[in-house]
């Protein structure tokens, strides 16, 4: 996770909301990045799109069954989705996202019937850091 908050910080950096993401497999880091939708002009460019397309290309597979992801932040539908569609096999992520999140908030993508793989899921994993790291940003646009 502590990677991951690093990829937070460097988004933050280039003016992107501060999520970060790792994906890992047999203890290898296949993938690591940060949000990049604003420098992409691309709304699908939340970090856990990209860690996935990235390891997804490395292993040469759409699917990801052994593999982890850690994040910052609890993921949106989006990307929710994408985790089931990959068919990751754990996820890690920091803060809760009332607003916007998908896993313990708001959807619950992983808890419906249409969902056709649901991942092992652990919350709060580093949940002070990541929240604090979104807070600074959001009270540094205000």
């Amino acid at each position: 996770m502590d990677l991951a908050l690093e990829e937070a910080r460097m988004a933050a950096a280039r003016g992107e909301v501060p999520v970060g993401a790792v994906l890992v497999k047999d203890g290898k880091i296949l993938a690591r990045n940060g949000n990049r939708t604003l420098e992409l002009n691309d709304p699908t460019g939340h970090a856990e799109i990209l860690v996935i397309r990235a390891a997804c290309e490395a292993l040469a597979s759409q699917r990801l069954p052994e593999c982890d992801l850690y994040v910052t932040l609890e993921p949106c539908p989006m990307c929710a989705a994408a985790i089931s569609f990959a068919r990751i096999r754990r996820l890690y992520f920091g803060a809760g996202d009332e607003k916007g999140g998908a896993v313990d908030n708001g959807t619950r993508f992983f808890r419906q019937a249409t969902c056709h793989h649901t991942p092992e899921v652990y919350s709060g994993i580093g949940e002070i850091p990541a929240a604090q790291i979104l807070k600074a940003f959001f009270q540094a646009k205000r």
